[in-house]
Order: C-alpha cells, then sequence, then structure tokens
C-alpha cells in the first residue's frame, strides 16, 4: 500500500479501508496472543498501513 495510491482515492474509501485493516490487526493480535501466527511481520505491515491511511485522511480534512 502506498501513500501515492492512497491520495487517488475519496474519503469514505479511506475510511472503508481503514476499518478493514483494523480488523486485520484485530485477527493478527489474537493470532499472535494464542500462539497461532507464524507470518510475526504481517503485524508491522498492517501497523504502517494503519499509520499511512490515518496520514492520508487527515490531509485531506485539511484541504
Amino acid at each position: 500500500m502506498k501513500a501515492e495510491d492512497l491520495r487517488e482515492k475519496s474519503v469514505d474509501e479511506l475510511q472503508k479501508t481503514l476499518g478493514e485493516e483494523q480488523e486485520t490487526q484485530f485477527k493478527l493480535r489474537m493470532q499472535q496472543a494464542t500462539g497461532q501466527l507464524t507470518e510475526s511481520h504481517k503485524v508491522k505491515q498492517v501497523r504502517r498501513n494503519i499509520a499511512r491511511l490515518k496520514t492520508v485522511i487527515t490531509q485531506k480534512a485539511g484541504e
């Protein structure tokens, strides 16, 4: 997920994507807590995607 791709989307699409990423983050954290997580690098990726989405949403709100 690249920031330049996100800037092309509308705020509603970004909000929807943010919700999906937060749901993914929750599922990964549950897997990690129960010891079922095999790809631990995905936690970091999802966390950064959420930060990217929030940044772009904030930028669009200021425009």
